[in-house]
C-alpha cells in the first residue's frame, strides 16, 4: 500500500536499509475518545432536491456560522473546534462549493429559515447546513441540520453528545454523513493515515487524521521503524523494525498501544501488505542474499514462497478485492510493477513507460494502481489502469514524489514530497492531480498508509 524505495543489494545490508532500499520509549496508547452518541430525528419521506450520485459538478452548499449558547471556555474552544472540523472535512472532500460566513456576511438574512431561503438561493446555493451548539454538563452538544433550499425541507438531522476532547469526532462524524447523504457515498473524514515520522535520528510510526491533525506515536522502539501497512480492520498497523537487530515484521494495536512480532525469522523481512480479509499478510523477504516475495497468515505462520528470480522481488501490495499482489521485480533490467495472483502465478509487468517504476498503491476498487515512476530524472506519481494499461502522471514541478496512498473512497491520494525541501505528506486529487494541500509538518514525514474503508 505504501511506496518503499527499490534498491539493489551489492551493499551492505544494514547499509542499504537505513538508507535506500525501503526508503526509509514506548508510547502511551491515547484512550479511545468517548463515543459520540448520534440521535437523529425522523426524516421527510420526500425531498425535492435533485443531487445526482455520479454528477461532476459540485453541490453549492451554504454554511452560515452555527449558532452557540452557554460554553465556558473550554467548551467554547470545543465548540469552534468542532464547527470548523465540519467545514474543513466538507471543502477537502472537493463534492462541494461551500459559502461560508465570510461569504454570507452580506446576505441580508433574519435567522427564520423558512424566511430566508429564497435568500440564500439567490446567493446561488442549493443546500444551507445549519448548526447548533451548546455545553451541557461538561458535555458538548451539536445538532446538524440539512434544508433543501428549494422546498424549505429538512432533509437530514442528527444530534451528537460526547465530551470536549471529543469534538474533533463528532465533527468528523457529521461531515460523513452529509456527504453519505447528499453524495451516496463514504466520506473519508474519519480515516487515518499510518506514517513514518522522523524526529532527531529516529523513525517511528505515526498516526494522524487524514487532515494531519491529531498526530501521535505508534510505536517507541527508538530504533529504525518503517513501511507501515492497516490491518483490514483498520484495528492496527503492521510495519517493519530494527528493533531486535535484523529487520522483522511486527504489529502495533491502535487502541492499546501493544506490540508483537509476526515474522522475525532469518535476516530480513521488509514491506507487509494484509490481504484484504485480514487472514494472511504479504511481505519481502531475503533468501540466500536475494529478495522474494513471501506470504503467511496473520500471525507469521505457514510461509508460502512466491516468488522465485535471480531479480529482487519485493514492495508487494495486496489487491483491496482479494486474488492479485503488485510488486516491484528487477527482473527486466530496472524496477517496474508486475502484478501476480495471490499464489504466486501468472507473473506479468504493468508498467512499460519510466526508468525506474516502484511502490504499487491500489485504488479501493481495484481497477488503478498508483506508484513512483521516475521521468525526466525526477520521481513523480503516476497512475496505471490494470486492463488498459492507461498511465497518467498526476505530479509535476520540483522536488521528488513518492509513497501514494489512496483515500478509502478513491478521491484522494497522500503522497511524499520533497517540494518544501524535507519529506512532508501532502494529499491531492487521484484524478488528475489537483487541489494539493500539506498535512503534515513537523520533523520528516513519509511512506504514509491510509486507513481501508470501514
Amino acid at each position: 500500500m505504501t511506496t518503499r524505495r527499490f534498491a539493489a543489494f551489492s551493499l551492505p545490508l544494514l547499509v542499504l536499509l537505513g538508507s535506500a532500499l525501503i526508503r526509509a520509549q514506548s508510547p502511551t496508547p491515547p484512550p479511545p475518545p468517548a463515543a459520540a452518541t448520534p440521535a437523529p430525528p425522523s426524516q421527510p419521506s420526500e425531498v425535492t432536491l435533485e443531487l445526482s450520485r455520479n454528477q461532476k459538478a459540485k453541490i453549492r452548499l451554504a454554511i452560515p456560522k452555527y449558532a452557540a449558547a452557554g460554553f465556558s471556555g473550554a467548551g467554547s474552544a470545543a465548540g469552534t473546534e468542532l464547527e470548523t472540523t465540519v467545514r474543513r472535512d466538507l471543502d477537502f472532500s472537493g463534492y462541494f462549493e461551500i459559502q461560508g460566513p465570510e461569504q454570507l456576511a452580506a446576505l441580508n438574512v433574519s435567522g427564520d429559515l423558512l424566511r430566508d431561503r429564497d435568500v440564500y438561493r439567490s446567493a446561488g446555493n442549493d443546500v444551507l447546513l445549519a448548526g447548533d451548539l451548546r455545553e451541557e454538563q461538561g458535555k458538548v452538544v451539536f445538532e446538524g441540520r440539512l434544508f433543501d433550499l428549494k422546498s424549505g425541507q429538512s432533509i437530514l438531522a442528527k444530534r451528537y453528545r460526547g465530551s470536549f476532547a471529543t469534538a474533533r469526532r463528532i465533527g468528523h462524524t457529521f461531515a460523513d454523513e452529509v456527504i453519505r447523504y447528499l453524495t451516496g457515498g463514504a466520506g473519508f473524514a474519519l480515516s487515518e493515515i499510518a506514517y513514518v515520522s522522523e524526529r532527531g535520528k529516529i523513525k517511528e510510526i505515526w498516526l494522524m487524521d487524514y487532515d494531519g491533525g491529531n498526530p501521535r506515536p505508534l510505536t517507541g522502539h527508538r530504533s529504525t521503524s518503517m513501511s507501515p501497512a492497516w490491518d483490514h480492520a483498520g484495528d492496527g498497523v503492521a510495519y517493519t523494525s530494527f528493533v531486535n537487530g535484523p529487520p522483522g515484521v511486527y504489529f502495533a494495536e491502535v487502541a492499546s498501544g501493544k506490540k508483537r512480532p509476526l515474522i522475525t525469522s532469518g535476516s530480513l523481512n521488509i514491506s507487509p501488505s494484509y490481504a484484504p480479509d485480514g487472514g494472511r499478510i504479504a511481505f519481502s523477504r531475503s533468501v540466500g542474499g536475494n529478495i522474494e516475495i513471501f506470504s503467511s497468515d496473520a500471525g507469521g505462520g505457514n510461509l508460502r514462497r512466491l516468488t522465485q528470480s535471480a531479480a529482487i522481488d519485493t514492495n508487494p501490495a495486496w489487491s483491496p478485492k482479494g486474488g492479485t499482489i503488485a510488486f516491484t521485480s528487477s527482473r527486466a533490467g530496472n524496477p517496474q510493477i508486475y502484478l501476480m495472483d495471490e499464489e504466486g502465478a501468472s507473473q506479468r509487468r504493468l508498467t512499460f513507460e519510466g526508468s525506474y517504476n516502484d511502490g504499487a498503491s491500489w485504488s479501493p476498487d481495484g481497477s488503478e494502481v498508483a506508484y513512483a515512476t521516475r521521468r525526466d530524472g525526477r520521481f513523480q506519481i503516476a497512475v496505471t489502469n490494470i486492463v488498459s494499461q492507461e498511465t497518467r502522471v498526476i505530479t509535476a514541478g520540483p522536488g521528488e514524489n513518492e509513497s501514494p496512498t489512496f483515500s478509502p473512497d478513491g478521491r484522494k491520494i497522500a503522497f511524499t514530497s520533497r517540494r518544501s525541501g524535507t519529506k512532508q505528506i501532502y494529499v491531492m486529487d487521484a484524478a488528475d492531480g489537483a487541489n494539493v494541500r500539506q498535512v503534515t509538518t513537523a520533523g520528516s514525514n513519509d511512506m504514509a498508509d491510509w486507513s481501508r474503508p470501514k
